[in-house]
């Protein structure tokens, strides 16, 4: 086996994959990458068992082989060459050496038919989608996606495709996303939960690019494919919980908002709050938005004003200040309308602006009780 890459362009590429290989493997082998080299093109694959991604590049070379080499060594080494290229030769002693302008460097390698294989998707259903749209899914429900090993279903997004929209929904039972493009659509009706691992690997991968995305799905795995990559990873098992139950449909209350006036007060305020409960107050009159909070244990407090646009009752409501710097982070409007309904009811935040014709944001935040 010998062949010539571009040190950036491997770089690049192992970077890409790196995120998939955790730092503890039951198995020895998932601490390498699969190098297979078919002609002038070398895939390198990277596992974890549950999660796969693969991708291709160009090099010089007439073999076809099979390698797998320790990933931290190679990522550490390659972070430091400039620019150049690089020779790698499988030699006898069971190495493969690596030879660059000014050194060489040998490096012990295993077997690549030890490597795991990826997951075949078989009986797939298929949606294609545009890299903008999924990478913009992805960022605004990721992070309301739970952590409860307990409720496993709950830890991932929600993916519910039919022949009118896509729908992405995450929760973690103190806020809930639900995403929504009406412009794009799918064949069938299907749905599935897709683990936090590989949409984080996605996530950092589609943004800024602008490629079609074939997804092939099946009760068990997902397939994502673009470009000269393949994201393989196995779906969360379970039914997800009824989450349209959750979003109160009668609001009468509600108030617009500055999304980065509110954000920043809310952001001051909080500094004050009660380290365990986060709570903040929003007491909420006329034109005006009175934000508190006040922690007993050290007399601390503090209160601001806001100008706000309100149709509705009087209200004094509740929430973990958390959840809200959230919330308001992850959207990129300049205004916000939060819709409520009691005291005790959820409260939904919905950006009035900066949404793309056939997308809808619908952030739901859990209020917290107030102490009188």
């Amino acid at each position: 086996m010998k062949f010539i890459v571009s040190s950036a362009a491997l770089l690049k590429e192992l970077q890409m994959l790196g995120g998939v290989i955790n730092s503890t493997n039951t198995l020895p082998i998932l601490d390498n990458f699969l190098f297979e080299i078919n002609g002038n093109s070398l895939t390198l694959t990277a596992s974890d068992l549950e999660t796969t991604f693969s991708t291709r590049i160009s090099v010089e070379s007439d073999s076809n082989s099979m390698v797998a080499l320790p990933a931290r060594l190679l990522l550490d080494t390659l972070k430091t060459f400039p620019e150049q290229p690089l020779t790698f030769i499988k030699t006898e002693k069971n190495t493969v050496e690596i030879s660059a302008n000014n050194g060489k460097y040998a490096v012990a390698y295993v077997e690549g038919n030890e490597f795991p294989k990826a997951a075949q998707v078989n009986d797939a259903k298929k949606t294609v989608i545009q890299s903008d749209v999924l990478y913009t899914a992805i960022n605004s429900t990721l992070f309301a996606s739970g952590n409860d090993d307990l409720r496993p279903v709950m830890s991932g997004v929600f993916f519910q495709f039919s022949t009118e929209s896509l729908t992405f929904v995450a929760t973690d039972a103190h806020k809930l996303v639900k995403y929504t493009r009406s412009d794009v659509t799918a064949n069938d009706t299907s749905e599935f939960i897709m683990p936090k691992k590989p949409l984080q690997l996605l996530k950092g991968i589609l943004q800024g690019t602008a490629e079609e995305i074939a997804i092939e799905y099946n009760d068990t795995n997902a397939q994502f494919r673009f470009g000269d990559s393949t994201l393989t990873c196995r779906l969360i098992d379970g039914k997800y919980p009824n989450y349209e139950a959750v979003i109160p449909k009668e609001n009468p209350n509600q108030m617009q908002v500055s999304r980065v006036s509110f954000l920043n007060s809310v952001r001051r305020v909080s500094i004050f709050s009660n380290k365990t409960t986060h709570q903040i107050r929003l007491k909420i009159a006329g034109a005006a938005l009175q934000i508190s909070a006040e922690d007993f244990d050290y007399s601390n407090s503090a209160e601001e004003r806001l100008d706000c646009d309100y149709q509705g009752d009087d209200i004094q409501i509740g929430f973990n200040s958390r959840f809200l710097i959230e919330m308001l982070n992850n959207m990129e409007c300049e205004q916000i309308k939060l819709s409520m309904s009691l005291p005790n009811r959820a409260g939904i935040l919905t950006p009035l602006d900066h949404t793309e014709e056939g997308e809808h944001v619908t952030m739901l935040v859990m209020p917290v009780m107030l102490n009188e």
